[in-house]
């Protein structure tokens, strides 16, 4: 049986703690929060809640980095490791925004 040493689970637990999801539905043709505040090292995880329409998250200060289509009951994750306010729109829907607040 392969020992493991205490302080590299111990070093494991803590690393994985740093770590937080945050859920941002997708409903309604909207971002749900619409804006929420994560640490550095976070990840935002964005769901499609809609029943029939895809979405997709577009970064227009980021190069127009931009999420795969979300269809229903799907999801995307993306992690944030730099400070910053971080603006998003709806490739298919302009008019739904979003931001991502990273202290």
């Amino acid at each position: 049986m392969l020992k493991r040493a205490p302080w590299l689970l111990a070093l494991f637990s803590i690393s994985a703690l740093a770590q937080n999801v945050t859920e941002v539905r997708i409903e309604n043709y909207k971002y749900e929060p619409a804006e929420v505040t994560i640490k550095a090292g976070d990840t935002v995880r964005w769901v499609n809640r809609e029943k029939r329409t895809s979405h997709s998250v577009v970064f227009p200060k980021e190069g127009g980095l931009e999420s795969e289509r979300m269809f229903p009951d799907e999801s995307w994750p993306r992690r944030f490791d730099k400070a910053g306010r971080y603006e998003y729109h709806c490739g298919p829907h302009p008019e739904m925004k979003g931001s991502i607040v990273v202290e």
